[in-house]
């Protein structure tokens, strides 16, 4: 063919990370049929949805079968019932919203990836290590990113001392996927402020807030100063179990503007122009995990995974192995042990133990010596994983 292409993607690595730990997994169970594997990796929730949840699911599946109440093409937005259930879950937390200001779609992932076509070429800031999808989705755009660096030594929380520069598209996740390192008030007032006085907008990506413990902003917008600077991304994959289930809501304020444009008004545009909208009957079960009942009922979840985080900590802790995460996240962030890299790490615990995990390389060159696992199994799974990683570790 003779048709140009984008050459942006010949930066991107061969695969996706995910992509290719699922092949290398595969290869392994293939030659090793009679082997157990446990996987501790991919960040997918093993416990069912909620019967609020179901409750409010097979209603609107009832609804779908009579004429009377049967729904075709949503909102690209979504239904107002469903936006206005997110700005009472903010409502709940001291935050206001407008409706308006509200998208429900079908995951952060995909948010995360189509806001870049909002910009122009803006320099990026990414925190290193980092979820994937922040830098491909840029690189696939051609534009220039530094990476910000998380460290042992600065608690895995880059700041902006030190930036210089203007008009930053800066890429900020708390609690933190890969590390579970959280943002406190202090720390988020000074990304706010460093974005305002730069000029520059934060994507905030909130999807774990709900596994917080302590005194920790959910919300950029708890911060002062950040409707001026800031869209948030939230999703429910985890808090409610809805990684199979599709549900997500990303807020773009009002007073978001730049180059006498509003982020508010072409972000709806995009949506229209590109996206159908999430069905009826998922924004139904959305406003039900939502509610105040729905939320009780997903703690229970939240409750369950944080107990596994706990047991996997306490491990860490019995070897003497550095880990963050675990407290406020679903994730474990360790050290690699016997001075491996984190693919020689990957390929140690598959083969002797059969756990599977996420090499910290695989989400940026800080991320090298470290190891990623999640605490979403059942009990029975990752009580097994423990067994097996306390006899090797």
């Amino acid at each position: 063919m003779k048709i140009q292409l984008n050459e942006n993607y010949k930066q991107l690595q061969e695969s996706y990370l995910f992509a290719g730990i699922a092949k290398k997994v595969s290869a392994y169970s293939q030659a090793h049929p009679d082997k157990k594997i446990i996987r501790l990796g991919i960040g997918d929730v093993t416990l069912p949805l909620t019967p609020t949840v179901i409750q409010a699911l097979q209603k609107a599946v009832g609804e779908m079968a009579v004429q009377e109440t049967f729904r075709g093409y949503p909102p690209e937005a979504g239904f107002d019932f469903a936006r206005q259930a997110v700005v009472d879950y903010y409502g709940r937390r001291g935050t206001k919203l407008d409706l308006c200001e509200v998208f429900v779609s079908d995951g952060a992932k995909s948010d995360c990836a189509n806001l870049t076509e909002l910009f122009g070429d803006n320099p990026v800031l990414i925190p290193d290590p980092v979820y994937p999808v922040y830098l491909d989705s840029n690189l696939m755009c051609g534009r220039k990113v530094t990476f910000l660096q998380a460290t042992q030594e600065n608690g895995f929380l880059p700041m902006p001392e030190g930036l210089t520069g203007e008009g930053y598209l800066i890429y900020l996740c708390s609690p933190n996927n890969p590390t579970g390192a959280v943002y406190n008030k202090e720390q988020l007032t000074q990304w706010v402020d460093f974005a305002r006085r730069s000029g520059s907008l934060i994507l905030f990506d909130a999807a774990y807030e709900a596994f917080i413990h302590g005194d920790y902003p959910h919300s950029i917008y708890e911060i002062e100063g950040a409707r001026e600077c800031a869209i948030e991304i939230c999703s429910l994959s985890k808090t409610a179990g809805f990684t199979g289930t599709r549900c997500s809501w990303t807020v773009v304020p009002v007073e978001l503007t730049a180059g006498g444009m509003s982020l508010r008004d072409m972000w709806e545009r995009r949506q229209a122009t590109k996206f159908n909208g999430v069905p009826y009957i998922v924004q139904r079960a959305a406003q039900a995990a939502l509610s105040p009942q729905g939320i009780r009922e997903c703690q229970g979840l939240v409750d369950y995974y944080m107990e596994n985080a706990r047991s996997i900590s306490a491990l860490l802790d019995k070897k003497g192995i550095f880990y963050t995460g675990g407290q406020s996240s679903p994730y474990i962030w360790m050290r690699c042990t016997g001075n491996m890299d984190a693919w020689t790490f990957f390929d140690y615990l598959l083969e002797n133990v059969q756990v599977v995990g996420t090499p910290g390389s695989g989400f940026g060159a800080c991320g090298e010596g470290f190891f990623r696992l999640t605490s979403f199994g059942s009990h029975e799974a990752t009580k097994e994983a423990i067994a097996r990683l306390d006899s090797l570790l």
